[in-house]
C-alpha cells in the first residue's frame, strides 16, 4: 500500500461528469471494488472501511489513523491498495450515505463540484 496523490489522477476526474460504479455489493463489507467512469475513460477505484479488524485488520494502525485524521478535516485518504486507487474511510462497512460522502470528498480532492459525480451502487 502507498499514498496516492490527487494531482496524479487523470484530469477528466475534475472536468467531466463522473460515475462511480460498484463492481460488488456495498452492504456488510469493508472493501467495495468499483470504477470511476467518464465517457470512454475509466480508472479502477475501490472503497475501504479502515476500521475492519476481524478476521484481520484491513489497514495497519498508521494508515487507519491517517484515514481518521483526513476524515476529521473533511478530506478522504487516497491510497493505492492492491494496485488500485482506493478511498479509505473510518468505519467497518458501507452504507449508501458513506459512499456518497466518499465521492463528495474525492470530488473536492480533484477540484470538481460534487454534483458532477454519480454513484451506481450494487446491493
Amino acid at each position: 500500500m502507498s499514498a496516492a496523490d490527487p494531482f496524479d489522477l487523470p484530469d477528466w476526474l475534475g472536468t467531466e461528469e463522473v460515475t462511480w460504479q460498484a463492481e460488488s455489493g456495498v452492504r456488510g463489507t469493508s472493501h467495495v471494488a468499483g470504477l470511476l467512469i467518464a465517457g470512454t475513460d475509466s480508472i479502477r477505484c475501490d472503497l475501504l472501511a479502515a476500521d475492519r479488524a476481524f478476521p484481520e485488520a484491513v489497514l495497519d494502525e498508521p494508515w487507519r489513523r491517517s484515514a481518521h485524521q483526513t476524515w476529521v478535516h473533511g478530506q478522504v485518504l487516497l491510497v493505492e491498495y492492491d494496485g488500485r486507487l482506493t478511498l479509505a474511510a473510518p468505519g467497518t462497512e458501507f452504507s449508501a450515505d458513506l459512499v456518497l460522502e466518499l465521492l463528495s470528498r474525492l470530488a473536492k480532492a480533484v477540484g470538481a463540484r460534487p454534483d458532477r459525480f454519480v454513484a451506481a451502487l450494487r446491493l
